[in-house]
Parts: C-alpha cells; sequence; structure tokens
C-alpha cells in the first residue's frame, strides 16, 4: 500500500478504549413538518427495540424472508444504505445513525420507495453490536466515518480494538467488513488495526483492490466531494476468518 496510507498514528493497542458514547453532533437543520411526521409515524416500526431480546435469527425483524443481514453503521444522507436495500430486495439491512437529520432522509427514502427490508437503530452503533446475537450479518458497512483527526481525539474513532473485535462477534465466518475513508492516516489506523485482529484477514491482492471501490459500490455525495477536493479514497475489505 501508498506510504501515506501505510503510515499509521500508531501501532500500539488502544490505550484508551471507546466508552460507547456518541461523539459529534445529534441535530444539525430543524426537521421539515413532513420528515417530523415520518419521525412519529414510521420509524417507530422500523425501530429496534434494544430493551427486548435479540431474536436467534435476524430475519425475525422483517416481515418477509431475508437470506441475509447487512448492517450500516453511520449511514450519513443513506445513499448507500438505501440504494443497497432497493438493489437487493431478498436481503435484510440495518442502517444505523444517531445524527438527526440523517434519519430524516433515510426516513423519506424509505417512505418514498416504498422499501421493506430496513430496520433502523438511531443512536450509538456500539450499543446496537452489544444487543446483536453473533453470527447474525454477512456484511458489516463503514463508510467514511468520523476521522477525528486531532491526535487528543484519536480515542473517539469508531475503528478500535475492541470494536473490531464487536463486529467480529456478530458477522459470520467468512462474512466481510468494508471500510471506505478519504483520510489516508484513518485509512492507515483501521489497516493497522483489521491486520492484528486474529478474527480478520485483508482480501486485497493487488494496489486496485484499495484503489478502487468494490463492485457494487455507490459514490455518495461526500465522496464526490471529497474527490473534487482533491482527497482520494480507500477501499478497504475483510473478511471474517
Amino acid at each position: 500500500m501508498d506510504a501515506a496510507v501505510m503510515h499509521s498514528g500508531s501501532d500500539q493497542s488502544d490505550s484508551v478504549p471507546r466508552s460507547g458514547a456518541f461523539f459529534g453532533r445529534r441535530k444539525g437543520k430543524a426537521l421539515r413538518a413532513g420528515q417530523a411526521r415520518l419521525f412519529a409515524t414510521l420509524l417507530p416500526t422500523l425501530c429496534i427495540d434494544l430493551q427486548s431480546s435479540a431474536p436467534s435469527s435476524l430475519d425475525a425483524l422483517f416481515h418477509d424472508a431475508v437470506r441475509e443481514v447487512r448492517l450500516e453503521i453511520g449511514f450519513g444522507g443513506a445513499e448507500h444504505l438505501i440504494a443497497q436495500a432497493a438493489a437487493n430486495p431478498d436481503c435484510g439491512f440495518i442502517g444505523v445513525e444517531p445524527f438527526l437529520n440523517g434519519m430524516a432522509k433515510a426516513l423519506a427514502a424509505i417512505d418514498a420507495k416504498g422499501l421493506t427490508n430496513i430496520r433502523l437503530h438511531h443512536g450509538d452503533a456500539t450499543d446496537l453490536l452489544a444487543w446483536l446475537p453473533p453470527a447474525a450479518l454477512s456484511t458489516v458497512y463503514l463508510l467514511y466515518p468520523d476521522p477525528w483527526p486531532k491526535r487528543r481525539h484519536w480515542k473517539r474513532r469508531f475503528v478500535q480494538d475492541a470494536s473490531i473485535a464487536a463486529i467480529a462477534r456478530v458477522l459470520k465466518p467468512g462474512g466481510i467488513f468494508r471500510f471506505a475513508s478519504d483520510i489516508p492516516d484513518y485509512a492507515a489506523w483501521t489497516l493497522v488495526r483489521l491486520l492484528r485482529s486474529p478474527e480478520f484477514e485483508w482480501t486485497a491482492e493487488r494496489a486496485d483492490d484499495w484503489r478502487k471501490p468494490w463492485p457494487d459500490f455507490l459514490r455518495t455525495r461526500y465522496e464526490a466531494k471529497a474527490v473534487r477536493e482533491g482527497r482520494t479514497p480507500c477501499y478497504l475489505t475483510f473478511r471474517r476468518r
């Protein structure tokens, strides 16, 4: 991998584990009337109840049978989540987003497209990962997470040894963890931690495997902006052993 990407701020074990608290804004612009209506009516029907026991099979979360369940952590504007769910109606999707306006965009798109294969968690992904049954997911996506670039904030990055172990627990053997970032330091940070994890193997065989997105990747508005501003995306895929 390029030297800029291989350089990481630290290759030591994470000395300060992520506490589980969400770091960052939860609300931006005020919700419009239609968005507020969907929060009151649609979200309760899609929201996963973490106060109840997790089902032994996540199929139980969906009205129709699904062949697999995928998770997207921090879906932002929900472009990738919605596109994946629309293109794979036989798959179940769980989307996690603590940011109010991101959840509002997801609800609007789900309502407009009539999607029935999405469930949502409006909160911290750490809580959902702890609730999920083991070996329940086929794929986990973490796309363009907040890089927290200042050294004193690195403990706030979602990718830590503890969160990697949590993702490994809920992935099936052979399951896939996909990560994308336009910040070289965070890509390197992630690669170092996944390479030292005994539960994962990096699937890359050539440079294009991290320089180009995986086949069904959807370029979001965030990524398009990053490219326009001269930042180069990095795409990392890891397989659960």
